[in-house]
């Protein structure tokens, strides 16, 4: 699973924060990996970007991350249960805007 949002800026730290519960949550549930990643070079576009694709504000960075599961049976089985776990909900609030967060999985072409 893969995801593009838009964090506000000065949320950096409260967002390392629930990356990193997140991620021990995700792996409890048989995720490989999980990696965020925060935006350096982002550039706005005229037609599409990562800041279009999740309406970033100023003040807002962009960032993307994915979850590596074993197999997609393993994603398809777990990823509802992970999210349904207790822990979430207990982490509090979201310190982003899930509402304009894009999210899907794909399939790997090349892996070299």
């Amino acid at each position: 699973m893969s995801f593009v949002a838009a964090v506000p800026t000065d949320q950096k730290d409260a967002y390392l924060a629930h990356c990193r519960m997140a991620a021990e949550i995700f792996k409890s549930h048989g995720a490989l990996r999980v990696v965020e990643l925060w935006g350096e070079t982002v550039p706005p576009g005229e037609k599409t970007s990562f800041p279009l694709a999740v309406a970033a504000n100023e003040g807002e960075t962009v960032v993307t991350g994915w979850q590596e599961w074993p197999d997609k049976a393993t994603c398809d089985e777990n990823i509802e249960k992970a999210m349904r776990d207790p822990r979430l909900a207990e982490m509090g609030a979201l310190p982003f805007d899930a509402a304009r967060m894009i999210y899907g999985g794909f399939e790997t072409l090349v892996d070299m």
